[in-house]
């Protein structure tokens, strides 16, 4: 057997063996190639004699042409079956249901729905958002908030401490948003009005309180702020955002430490229908809030005279509130991160939340 029908007979034998396009390329690169084994035979033509290369020229090039028509047969074959077990992998019912889009099957939480809501019904009113750190030190978290020493919202029963600072400071996780009034009495002179939605921390976990959870608070501080103009504002809020006519509230005195006098308000409500709340109407009776006149100690710790600035304030849980309006028993669920209470209980994401479109419609 000559050379020629050697090396034919190899070359035939791995383009059978070719598994795939690739082997298939890589036989055809090792035998017609630049320095494949048949290009090396058909450069050697030029050092033989005219007689040689009447034989051998002949006999290299036809070597050449079979394989080339073998590995492009091998080829359109890998080709054909590649193609017919993709589609066997990939097959597509038809019949199926379009899935459909990240868009229309994401969900806004419905903490984030809440807070977008009292947004737009505040800056309706003419407020500002304001924001601070989740950390606080005990001045701005309690001294500052006219707390005395030795309240009880100071012991660890009731609140996070971090670890002591190198100076010997333990700051906490803020008990409250109400820090940031006085941060923002501090930056921002007279008059005053913001929101402050928030996390806050304290050590309680069952099916109405949690660890960590959300308050929105309000502050006004111009000369002339009476009870008159904060329970107009409440009365608005509860309008707007419980998405009814009219409310009835009362304020019952109470205590905080921020404010004098201090209450606490109730609204007029239905509970007959289960754990969704109707307001407006019904002979029931439910807190949702505290409030109060600012303290003068508070407007002092601000940097405010008392003599000359006046104001008000009042604060709430976003999740109780987000529990009344919608209907959601238990506290817990909105942190378990479990898909199926957000796509139920959550809102599409693009349903902005307007007082001239409906905030939760």
């Amino acid at each position: 057997m000559s050379q020629y029908q050697t090396l034919e007979t190899s070359i035939m034998a791995e383009i059978l063996a070719s598994a795939d396009e690739a082997a298939i390329e890589a036989v055809r690169v090792a035998a017609l190639g630049k320095k494949g084994s048949v290009s090396e035979l058909l450069k050697g033509l030029g050092k033989m004699s005219a007689e040689e290369r009447q034989e051998a020229g002949p006999a290299i090039n036809g070597l050449k042409a079979r394989i080339a028509d073998a590995i492009a047969a091998r080829k359109s074959q890998l080709r054909d079956a590649a193609i017919t077990e993709r589609l066997a992998r990939e097959t597509v019912d038809v019949s199926l249901p379009v899935r459909s889009s990240p868009a229309e099957r994401g969900r806004i939480h419905p903490i984030s729905q809440i807070v977008d809501e009292i947004t737009a019904i505040f800056a309706d009113m003419g407020f500002a958002i304001a924001e601070g750190p989740d950390i606080e030190t005990d001045h701005y978290n309690f001294t500052a908030l006219n707390f005395p020493d030795g309240h009880p919202a100071r012991e660890m029963h009731d609140t996070f401490f971090l670890q002591p600072d190198e100076s010997g400071e333990r700051k906490v996780l803020r008990t409250h948003t109400s820090p940031v009034q006085i941060r923002t009495m501090e930056a921002e002179s007279p008059p005053i009005r913001i929101v402050i939605p928030g996390k806050t921390y304290r050590q309680d976990s069952d099916a109405t309180h949690s660890p960590m959870f959300h308050q929105v608070e309000g502050l006004v501080i111009d000369k002339t702020a009476t009870v008159g103009h904060l329970r107009w504002v409440l009365e608005e809020f509860c309008k707007s955002f419980f998405e009814v006519d009219s409310v009835t509230m009362r304020f019952r005195p109470s205590f905080f430490p921020f404010t004098e006098p201090s209450f606490e308000v109730d609204i007029q409500c239905d509970r007959s229908s289960g754990p969704v709340v109707k307001f407006g109407e019904g002979s029931d009776w439910m807190e949702i809030l505290g409030c109060g006149m600012m303290h003068p100690n508070v407007l002092r710790a601000g940097g405010l005279d008392p003599d000359e600035y006046q104001g008000f304030a009042w604060g709430m849980g976003l999740d109780r509130i987000a529990m009344l309006k919608y209907g959601m028993p238990d506290l817990r669920d909105f942190f378990n991160a479990d898909v199926r209470w957000t796509s139920h209980y959550g809102f599409r994401p693009l349903d902005m939340p307007t007082l001239f479109g409906g905030l939760s419609a």
